[in-house]
Parts: structure tokens; C-alpha cells; sequence
């Protein structure tokens, strides 16, 4: 852990290297600690508002989970329910409340922290949790990664060794948006690496992680999407990595816009599935990288090229992607593209083929550092300038109006044909528009609130 601890630095103002205490690293310059969860370094902006929302987020996963049994229990009273329906219910009971036992315990470093989250310097340094991903999120990784995803996991390398020269030396490698860690556990003991740092945000990905790369083995249950059989809708799974890893390779807690490393720190940088879901733009991202890596030092892409970005120019080609990369300080990047299985487990129906775009280039010159992240516009961090009359804040007011509207003549009288006469009397819609509008409103409304209740 030495090594890894002197070569973090503090991702709010860059300090290194950090004061080691009994269980946190300590920035002077900022006067904050950095706790360590299970040998695992928090290193994000605000670690305490971090830790306070990922806490929040993990409550409310058991609470889904507890409403998702009360559900259940619901679903096994009707008299009516035919005896295999019953007999798989029952047993898809159990194995939710197994699971929400087996997450509390798997998450108590998270849970049982004491600090607590300082929304207002969270939001001061523009840093913020994705609000799509939550403690379950990705969480059928974890069993690809160490259960049944052999196949999968040497598709992956494969793809690594591809863009790679044999025998390739990767020094000090980094690998950005880890997750369940099984990538980065492979190229740290398949390849020449000197050390290995995987870095994730998601709490629970991270301790799987720990506990399976230090030879542990873990018991989770796997719920796939489309069951093969009866008993394959909750499949108990043992989780286990090949070998416990040796000392050179860490795990830390880290946001990538963020990373709490020096400039130069890592002869290699691994992205994998990384590059086309955050939200920074990629000449902006490969900047970072450029930073981040050693003169000469290597940057290794795996994954498919799914831009989701709103604004369409943000959505690269392979042929932008190796535009942009070249375009920050590396040499043209050698390519290898192949289709190979994802997420194909064998208690489901559900798996693809996925196309990868795996590339690797050398650092050439260095970029000017990009400024810190900010997640967030100066009109919301601090709160003195004007919120901005936006087109789509807009048409989003005008239509919580609207909606506002139709909820408040619910009072358990009027139909839909009585409220699309009053819409039509505010002057807000003919009745012929109205009626379908609002039918579609309740309908949407009914659904959600079926899915609320079941969770």
C-alpha cells in the first residue's frame, strides 16, 4: 500500500504527496481527510459529501429491496396462484431478502462511516455523482467478472494484447473506470506490469473487488433479465478470482474527471468501456490522459464506441476517436476492431455480440492541463446569478404547468372527458387534443405507480 499512498494526490488542489494518518491521508493545504474503506484510499473532491450521497443511495436500495418482499408477500396470498408460480415466487423471495442481507454486510464500510455529506461545498467544487448510477448499478458485471465470464474475460484481454507489442512492458499502469476489477486483475497478472492501480467511484464494485483480488470468496445472488428455467430467476453464485494478486496491484476509490494522481504518475492508461459514457467531452478527456501519462507513456482504449452525449457533434466516429486522439499529443492510434460476447450469461436468455474498439497510442508531446471539472454552472453553485431562460427550461416549465394542472382536478369525481372540458374552457387545448393528451398522462401515471409500489 506504501507505494500507492505516495503517489496519490489530493483532487482538490493537487497536493502531493498526502499525510498518511491511522485511517485516512491528509491534505495540509486544503485541511481535509481522505478515509480509507478497506485498504482502499476515498479520493474524491468532497470525500465527505461523496461518501454522504453514496450512503443515501445505498438506503435507498435496501428500502427497494424491502418493498420488493413486501410485494412479493403480497403476490404469494392470492389463493389462486398455481403451485409452480407460488413455488418459484417463494423462492425468488428468499433469495432477495439473501441478497439485501449479503449487500448490507458486503457495504457496511460505506454504511457504517460516520461522516456526514457537506451538500454546499460538494456543489462549490462542481463535483457531482452521475445521478444514473446507483450502488446497483453494473452489478451483473460482478458475476461475469468472476463467475462464468471465462470466455468473455479472455475476449477482453485478447483485445488488450491486440493493440499491444509482445512482450510489451505497460511500468505503472492505470486503469480508469475499473469496476468489478476483472480487466484490470488479468492485464496486472497476464502482462509486465510493475504496479497496477484500479480506480472506480461505485462502492459496491469496489469492495467485490478487494474481497475477490485478495482471495476471498464471495456468495451473491445473480438475478438475470431473461431466466433460462424456473430456478435460474435468482442463482446463487460463488465469486472467486483465479489467484489473490500480489502487493503491486491497489484499488482506489476516485472519480476519472477527477483523478487524484500527479502529472506523469503511470506509463499506462487503461479505459475500459470508459470513453463513450462519461460525461466530458473526448478532446477534453484525452487531454487528462495526455497528463496523466509518462513521456512515451501509453494510452490503451477497449470497448464500443456508444457516444450518448444530447449535442449529435459529440457523438464520434472511430474515425473522430482517432482524430481527437492524435490530435492531443499522441502518434496516429494502432487499431484492432472484433466482435465478442457481452454479458452473456448462462441463466439467461439475454447476451449480444459487441463490436470493440480497442486502440493504443504513445504520448508524443504533452497538452496543456485542462481545468478542473466542474460539474456543475456557476448559477447553481452559488446561487447568486440568474437561472438561465433556457429553450428546454422553458418547454419543461410549460410543461409542469400543464401536468400541475391535471393533477389538481383530481378529486375522485371528474372524469377524463370532465377534465379535458376544463382544458378546453382554460383555453390550454381543444377537447378533441385534450382528452387523448390526458389519457396518455393517467396512463403513464397508473404505470409508474405500479412500478413504485413494486419496486
Amino acid at each position: 500500500m506504501t507505494d500507492v499512498l505516495q503517489l496519490l494526490a489530493c483532487p482538490r488542489c493537487d497536493k502531493t504527496p498526502l499525510e498518511s494518518l491511522e485511517d485516512a491521508l491528509h491534505c495540509k493545504a486544503c485541511k481535509v481527510d481522505f478515509p480509507i474503506l478497506e485498504g482502499m484510499p476515498w479520493m474524491f473532491a468532497d470525500p465527505q459529501a461523496t461518501l454522504g450521497e453514496w450512503r443515501g443511495r445505498l438506503q435507498f436500495s435496501l428500502q427497494q429491496f424491502s418493498h420488493e418482499v413486501a410485494s412479493l408477500e403480497k403476490e404469494l396470498q392470492n389463493d389462486g396462484l398455481p403451485a409452480l408460480s407460488k413455488r418459484r415466487v417463494e423462492r425468488y423471495k428468499k433469495a432477495v431478502e439473501s441478497h439485501r442481507r449479503s449487500l448490507q454486510k458486503l457495504l457496511q464500510p460505506v454504511e457504517m462511516q460516520s461522516l456526514q455529506g457537506n451538500y454546499a461545498s460538494y456543489l462549490a467544487l462542481r463535483t457531482r455523482l452521475p445521478s444514473d448510477q446507483g450502488i446497483n448499478t453494473y452489478y451483473p458485471n460482478v458475476h461475469r467478472d468472476w463467475v462464468w465470464g471465462e470466455a468473455e474475460n479472455e475476449a477482453s484481454l485478447k483485445q488488450i494484447r491486440a493493440v499491444l507489442h509482445d512482450h510489451a512492458e505497460l511500468g505503472n499502469v492505470l486503469v480508469l473506470g475499473a469496476g468489478a476489477g476483472r480487466l484490470a486483475y488479468d492485464i496486472h497478472s497476464r502482462l509486465n506490469c510493475s504496479m497496477t492501480v484500479a480506480m472506480d467511484f461505485n462502492p459496491l464494485l469496489m469492495l467485490v473487488a478487494k474481497a475477490v483480488t485478495s482471495g476471498e470468496k464471495l456468495s451473491l445472488y445473480e438475478f438475470p433479465i431473461a431466466p433460462l428455467s424456473l430456478e435460474d430467476d435468482a442463482v446463487l453464485r460463488k465469486l472467486s478470482a483465479p489467484e489473490a494478486v500480489d502487493e503491486n496491484f491497489h484499488l482506489v476509490f476516485g472519480d476519472a474527471l477527477r483523478a487524484p494522481f500527479p502529472d506523469g504518475s503511470f506509463d499506462t492508461v487503461v479505459t475500459p468501456w470508459l470513453i463513450d459514457i462519461i460525461s466530458e467531452d473526448l478532446p477534453i478527456l484525452a487531454a487528462r490522459i495526455n497528463n496523466l501519462l509518462s513521456d512515451n507513456g501509453r494510452w490503451v482504449n477497449f470497448g464500443s464506441l456508444a457516444f450518448a452525449s444530447p449535442e449529435r457533434a459529440r457523438c464520434y466516429s472511430p474515425e473522430e476517436t482517432k482524430a481527437i486522439v492524435a490530435e492531443n499529443g499522441f502518434s496516429d492510434p494502432y487499431v484492432s476492431q472484433a466482435t465478442i460476447p457481452y454479458m452473456s450469461s448462462p441463466a439467461s436468455r439475454h447476451g449480444r455480440q459487441e463490436r470493440v474498439f480497442s486502440f493504443s497510442a504513445y504520448k508524443e508531446r504533452s497538452m496543456e492541463k485542462p481545468e478542473r471539472h466542474n460539474a456543475l454552472p456557476d448559477w447553481i453553485v452559488t446561487g447568486k446569478d440568474p437561472v438561465p431562460l433556457t429553450p428546454s427550461f422553458r418547454q419543461q416549465a410549460m410543461t409542469t404547468q400543464i401536468y400541475s394542472f391535471i393533477m389538481s382536478l383530481i378529486d375522485g369525481k371528474r372524469s377524463i372527458k370532465d377534465m379535458s372540458v376544463v382544458l378546453e374552457k382554460q383555453k390550454l387545448m381543444t377537447r378533441e387534443e385534450a382528452e387523448p393528451a390526458i389519457r396518455s398522462f393517467m396512463t403513464k401515471m397508473y404505470d409508474d405507480s405500479k412500478r413504485q409500489s413494486g419496486f
